[in-house]
């Protein structure tokens, strides 16, 4: 399976592909290393996002899960950047519980790109954060999304 690593504000970060889609975003550096585009644009938009330039993704994805899981991550990838919504918001509109939208937040295989870091607790609170450093990973990408949508006129958000 094709990686390729980068170096962000967060500390290094695996892109894995597979059949031309990324199917995992992990800590880290990867052993192997081998380039192809769709792991390259990947990379590159990445790199956008963290230079605030770019607050959305346009790539082929394919996490792996079960069907459950798939609806959350859709879910997920409807919040805009710069809003959140919690565990029973997402629960609600999936007509599960909050427990299992938070497991399979929680297993999400390509955090920042699937903005798994967009769900809060009830009531607003950051709640956890399984990647980086926990709930500091994510109130910095929060807050990276809100210094970018300031930039970019004509968008508007919410952000805990």
């Amino acid at each position: 399976m094709p990686q390729l690593s980068l170096l962000t504000p967060l500390g290094a970060l695996t892109l894995s592909e597979d059949e031309g889609a990324i199917v995992a975003l992990d800590w880290g550096r990867g052993r192997d290393q081998e380039e192809t585009p769709g792991l390259r644009a990947a990379a590159d938009q990445l790199q956008d996002y963290f230079d605030g330039q770019r607050a959305e993704f346009d790539l082929n994805l394919a996490p792996f899960g079960t069907p459950f899981r798939q609806r959350v991550w859709a879910a997920l990838r409807a919040i805009p950047a710069g809003e959140t919504r919690s565990y029973g918001d997402i629960a609600r509109l999936l007509g599960s519980s909050a427990r299992a939208v938070g497991q399979a937040n929680s297993e999400n295989p390509i955090p920042i790109i699937i903005p798994c870091h967009r769900v809060v607790g009830s009531g607003g609170l950051l709640g956890g954060y399984s990647g980086g450093e926990g709930p500091e990973t994510k109130r910095y990408l929060l807050e990276l999304e809100r210094r970018a949508l300031r930039l970019t006129p004509g968008q508007q958000g919410s952000l805990v």
